[in-house]
């Protein structure tokens, strides 16, 4: 197929497994011109044709093994559970197929690396997935920091609680990389990510954990090394709460990052341009929509035109996360300062 074929028909997208998430993404990108969810794939075909015929997904495969090998497909949707990022993620790369991965993208910052360095290898794309970041709501909030309007940063707070109790979520199973910090406080970091523009130098932590040793809640403090410090929440013991400051010499902001405002809220975004608490919080507008269909968009316009089209999370970034989340849970184990490795 020539390249102006290619850029005339919907990028098709292959689903490796049958997960809640997956029906979210799929959900998400039904009305979209520019994508189209052509197929999923579970252990078993008739799991997978349940699933596609509830969907109305097109086809469904039998293996994870065989979508990989489908020629129709263009690039891999993982939703799987966390433990199994990394092995999809590289086995797609493999295959010649480009990869929007779930996040967390890893377990680790090291499989983080080796999921990047194979894609690299394999001259495909891997992006880690923010629905948050392809929101007007972020766009709108990166260019206020890139344009300095709220000075120099002295503070971030950032954080993400949702209440999950059912013992069979896979969010609460520590073989399948449960708990708060890789879901939740994922998302909570990577929006310090987004608001220092850095990664920190060390990280500072505590937890609660269940019996299976699953973090329910952690908070943790991050060091830029220049003055610049954050902290970040994450739970799934209390009620549904989304939310971000951050804070400079010569104002502030606030936002709920949502990843499909209205869905959890009206998308909010505010600015204070000033430093005396007589300038008030000024609300930005910004349009809506769903963020799963943002994002897959974003993906096939970065297939497309290349790296200034996507609005997601780049491969540094996605690193960043990944070597924040590893001091923080280092150093909730020993509640001690952990500093990030290189």
């Amino acid at each position: 197929m020539t390249a102006s074929a290619a850029s005339s028909r919907p990028l098709r997208i292959g689903m490796l497994g049958a997960a809640n998430i997956g029906r979210q993404f799929a959900q998400g990108c039904k009305p979209s011109a520019v994508v189209e969810v052509d197929a999923v794939a579970s252990r078993t075909l008739d799991k997978a044709r349940a699933y596609a015929a509830e969907l109305g997904i097109p086809r469904a495969l039998g293996s994870y093994e065989a979508l990989l090998a489908d020629t129709a497909i263009d690039a891999v949707y993982i939703p799987l559970p966390n433990s199994m990022h990394a092995e999809w993620a590289i086995r797609a790369a493999e295959a010649g197929k480009h990869v929007l991965c779930e996040k967390p993208l890893a377990m680790d910052a090291a499989e983080a690396r080796a999921m990047f360095a194979a894609a690299s290898k394999h001259k495909v794309v891997l992006r880690e997935a923010y629905p948050y970041m392809a929101q007007a709501q972020t766009r709108t909030l990166r260019r206020w920091l890139a344009e300095g309007a709220v000075g120099r940063l002295r503070l971030i707070r950032s954080s993400f609680c949702v209440l999950f109790t059912d013992p069979a979520n896979i969010r609460l199973i520590p073989e399948l990389g449960g708990g708060a910090l890789y879901d939740a406080g994922s998302y909570a970091v990577s929006l310090v990510r987004i608001a220092a523009g850095r990664r920190p130098l060390r990280a500072r932590a505590t937890a609660t954990l269940d019996a299976k040793g699953v973090d329910r809640t952690t908070i943790a403090e991050l060091d830029f090394g220049d003055g610049l410090l954050a902290q970040v929440a994450c739970s799934f013991e209390s009620a549904f709460h989304r939310h971000a400051s951050i804070h400079g010499e010569a104002g502030a902001i606030e936002t709920n990052y949502l990843n499909h405002p209205p869905v959890g809220g009206p998308a909010v975004l505010t600015i204070r341009r000033g430093v005396a608490n007589t300038v008030a919080m000024a609300p930005e507008p910004v349009p809506e929509g769903n963020g799963f269909r943002l994002e897959a968009e974003s993906f096939a316009a970065l297939l497309r035109d290349g790296e200034a089209a996507w609005t997601g999370a780049t491969p540094a970034e996605s690193v960043d996360i990944a070597l924040t989340l590893d001091a923080i849970r280092r150093s909730a184990r020993s509640l001690q300062w952990v500093a990030l490795e290189a």
